[in-house]
């Protein structure tokens, strides 16, 4: 098949959409994923501000 012919079909480009979409939802899991895991570790900012703040009261 032809590039110029290929890149005219727009299935190919609802493809393409479909596909670099699914690639981007999985990495914003996979990040969403590494944040929950800090925060297990860590704790959360906010939550330790909070207990900062009533603890200087």
């Amino acid at each position: 098949m032809d590039a110029s012919r290929l890149l005219k079909e727009k299935k190919f480009w609802i493809a393409s959409f479909i596909v670099v979409w699914a690639a981007a939802l999985q990495g914003h899991m996979m990040w969403m994923q590494k944040q929950d895991a800090f925060k297990y570790k860590f704790g959360d900012l906010n939550e330790n501000k909070e207990e900062e703040d009533l603890s200087a009261s």
